[in-house]
Parts: C-alpha cells; sequence; structure tokens
C-alpha cells in the first residue's frame, strides 16, 4: 500500500479491483471537511422529495475513492494528476457496498503520462460511477 512506483514500472491493462461499503461516517466527514452540505446529502425530508427518494452520498467523495485507489493499489504515489473527468451515472446510499474496477487504459513514454480509467458499480450491478484521467511521472533524474 502506498508503496513509490516509477513510470516504468507500470503498464497498460495493469488493473485492480477494491470493495468499499460506503457509510455514514464517510459522508460526514467528506461534507464536514468540503462544507458541501448540499440537502440531498444531508436533509431525508429534502432527499426523500427528490429523484433518489432519500440522501445521496456526495459523488465527488465517491470519485476520491477512485483515486485513493489508484495511488493506494496500483500506480503508487509518484504521479501527479493532470486531468480528471467523472461521470456520475447512478446514485450511491449510505450503505450500499461499491466494487471499484480501475485500470491503465494508455501509457505514453515521450510525456511520461499514464491515462487511467474507472468504473465503479454497487452490488445490484448499476455502473454508478466512470473516470477517465491523466497522470504525469517526473523525468527520470540524470545519471
Amino acid at each position: 500500500m502506498y508503496e513509490p512506483k516509477s513510470f516504468d514500472d507500470l503498464k497498460v491493462n495493469d488493473r485492480v479491483s477494491l470493495s468499499k461499503t460506503i457509510t455514514e461516517a464517510d459522508g460526514a466527514l467528506y461534507i464536514a471537511a468540503t462544507g458541501d452540505f448540499g440537502p440531498v446529502h444531508v436533509d431525508e425530508v429534502y432527499a426523500g422529495a427528490t429523484r433518489f427518494g432519500r440522501r445521496v452520498a456526495p459523488g465527488i467523495m465517491v470519485a476520491g475513492l477512485c483515486t485513493s485507489i489508484l495511488t493506494s493499489e496500483l500506480v503508487g504515489t509518484i504521479g501527479v494528476s493532470v486531468e480528471d473527468r467523472f461521470w456520475f451515472t447512478g446514485p450511491v446510499f449510505y450503505g450500499d457496498t461499491l466494487t471499484f474496477d480501475v485500470w491503465i487504459a494508455e501509457q505514453h513514454d515521450e510525456t511520461r503520462t499514464i491515462i487511467w480509467e474507472a468504473s465503479a458499480r454497487n452490488d445490484g450491478g448499476l455502473e454508478v460511477l466512470k473516470a477517465r484521467a491523466s497522470l504525469k511521472f517526473p523525468r527520470r533524474k540524470p545519471s
């Protein structure tokens, strides 16, 4: 976990899969840290009147789990995020167990950049998040 890996240690199609249950505590800590007090996340009455019918976990919190899995389990901590794109394709409710699949889709030697992608599915098999992002690695130190 959180091992430094060099660009040269990585390959296209390297992949990791990890499951996590999204808890009320996860949401509370994220909301307190960011100030994202959107009523669909914190107000049961308000959320009950939305198309979701109940409170949903913050999407960016769920997206952040993808980047955490990326660095802790797949590519290490040396790369720097350049661009992140997330598509929120379904709701995530507190108590849902999500399975995250994160993989390296492209590797560009000339720019020392990888393109990674991710998908998260709930325990019912519904995809709730897709991601595509760029991670740039530092140049090699001169010998």
